[in-house]
């Protein structure tokens, strides 16, 4: 599988490009703040049509550009529970004043905002196929309502056999290499990101190479070993 990531130019945050191959439909996942120009070098040089936006959750830093990605066709999915900060994911953040005073001097202008015309809700255990590949959504809240991972089969190109995945967990802000996302934003929940990690992301396999949505990439093994935040689980 053809995974391309690249962090945004504010807050880092990683987008990735999936697709089967060079010259094929692909899937964005969490496009960010100020992605377009890397998106579109990505896009030319593997010659791949975008079709369709996956979003982990509604925070702003993961959603900023899904709107000029999608345009007027493409659908951006998102689980029902984070569906209304697609309304307004500066307003629903209480950085919103600080985001927007960021984004005005970082980029020269007013930090603007328009909702994705298709909007798909997306469920816990579903599976959204597009673009010839399947993800399943694992439902993981705690740094927001409706934060999710996607779980799908099969490893980016080129990861070497020693290193003893065989399948990729998109982990949106669940899970980072040796932390977690915080929760302490409005919708977030320390009691419902405990759960998540004991019930969710501990049982999976520890086989899973982990693609978070900040830093970089890790293996679910190598996490439950060494992150404090999945120690005693």
């Amino acid at each position: 599988m053809l995974t391309i990531s690249f962090p945004a130019q504010a807050f880092g945050t990683n987008c990735y490009v999936l697709a089967d191959g060079p010259g094929e439909e692909c899937l964005v996942v969490d496009p960010g703040i100020g992605i377009e120009e890397s998106l579109r070098e990505v896009l030319t040089t593997h010659r791949l049509k975008p079709a369709a936006v996956l979003l982990t959750h509604g925070h702003i830093d993961h959603v900023y550009s899904v709107t000029p990605v999608c345009g007027g066709e493409l659908a951006a999915y998102i689980h029902s529970d984070d569906r209304y900060r697609l309304e307004d994911p500066l307003g629903s953040s209480s950085l919103g004043d600080q985001l927007t005073g960021m984004l005005e001097q970082q980029f020269g202008r007013k930090a603007s905002w328009r909702e994705p015309e298709h909007v798909v809700e997306i469920t816990d255990s579903q599976t959204v196929s597009v673009a010839g590949i399947d993800l399943d959504v694992v439902h993981a809240p705690g740094h927001t309502e409706g934060s999710v991972m996607f779980s799908l089969p099969g490893l980016p190109d080129g990861i070497p056999d020693e290193a003893e995945v065989d399948r990729t967990l998109i982990t949106g802000d669940v899970l980072f290499a040796g932390s977690i996302g915080r929760t302490d934003l409005p919708g977030g929940s320390a009691e419902a990101m405990q759960r998540s990690l004991r019930e969710v992301v501990h049982p999976r396999p520890d086989s899973s190479l982990v693609l978070p949505g900040h830093g970089p990439a890790t293996t679910l093994a190598r996490e439950k070993a060494t992150n404090p935040y999945l120690q005693g689980l």
